[in-house]
């Protein structure tokens, strides 16, 4: 067991290797493209849990390996939709479908709950290895609202001015990483013309989450500077906890990608303390096992770690 910079002091199991399917296809006539999907899973383990993970605006299914794959190569089975506001999908701006881009996503992540016999079905081996009682919904950027939809926050909707539930109960916790906070006078005007759908209501979102912040994420979104990220933590109720990372930017050290060319902070010890910490988390939030996560509160919760501190309420 290491205690160094990179870790906490969680006792974590060595990775096991991983099969990763791309892209599995998913009809969807009424989103005007069919959904592409990756499933990447551990070829050993039974009764597995399952993550869906929302990218950030204009990522794709191919994005965020650092997560993914460690995630895959611990015992979760990671499913990545592809989003409209993919630079794959290449939607012109002017799309009718723009204004509701935050919408399809969450009917993405719906589409994948009522299918998972076809994504399971298209991973050679997986076939009676999911637990279908325990679904995490984890996204970063945009792809936290997203998440976040799915536990409870609720978005005034551009086009019918009204929040609607879209809350899912067979999504039991949540990981927000780097997720906008309080819409209104908190956005930059740049933002609340060209992003009408960035007025969250987090006061529904009760459902359990870790949200993940960077204390020098200064979004150009906000006038309130790094601290509007932690809104999802502050402004909802239940269960939650906030995991800050010193020095952190938008890219969290570097989830988006392997050497992605967005990451502006790359830090790879900020990188596996993410990846350990979502871990435990996950697997105590979804009654899994409880000892990784009580380790790495206490790491994390005495104000003396180099990376971050962690509190929850």
């Amino acid at each position: 067991m290491t205690t160094s910079h990179t870790a906490t002091t969680a006792p974590f199991a060595a990775a096991t290797p991983v099969v990763s399917v791309k892209p599995i296809v998913l009809r969807a006539p009424d989103r005007g493209e069919d959904l592409h999907i990756r499933v990447s899973a551990p070829v050993t383990g039974h009764n597995l849990p399952i993550i869906l993970f929302a990218h950030g605006f204009g990522s794709s299914l191919d994005g965020y390996g650092p997560l993914t794959d460690y995630w895959a190569a611990h015992g979760f089975v990671v499913v990545q939709p592809t989003h409209l506001d993919s630079r794959t999908v290449r939607l012109p701006q002017d799309d009718p479908r723009t204004p509701r881009i935050w919408r399809f996503r969450v009917e993405d992540m719906k589409r994948i709950l009522d299918h998972l016999d076809v994504l399971e079905a298209a991973v050679p081996g997986l076939g009676g290895r999911l637990d279908r009682s325990r679904v995490a919904a984890a996204g970063h950027s945009f792809g936290g609202q997203t998440a976040g939809n799915l536990l409870g926050l609720r978005v005034l909707d551009p086009v019918t001015e009204r929040a609607q539930d879209l809350s899912d109960p067979r999504v039991k916790a949540g990981v927000l990483l780097a997720t906008a906070g309080a819409g209104g006078d908190n956005l930059t005007p740049f933002a609340a013309e060209h992003f009408p759908f960035m007025n969250p209501d987090f006061s529904h979102m009760t459902t359990p989450a870790l949200v993940v912040v960077g204390d020098r994420d200064d979004s150009p979104l906000s006038v309130r500077g790094p601290e509007w990220m932690a809104d999802p933590y502050h402004l909802s109720p239940g269960a939650k906890s906030l995991l800050t990372l010193f020095g952190a930017e938008h890219s969290l050290g570097g989830i988006p990608g392997y050497e992605a060319k967005e990451t502006t902070d790359e830090n790879p010890a900020r990188v596996a303390l993410i990846q350990q910490v979502t871990r435990a988390y996950l697997r105590s939030a979804l009654g899994i096992d409880n000892s990784g996560w009580a380790a790495v509160r206490k790491a994390l919760a005495q104000g003396d770690h180099p990376l971050g501190r962690l509190e929850s309420k």
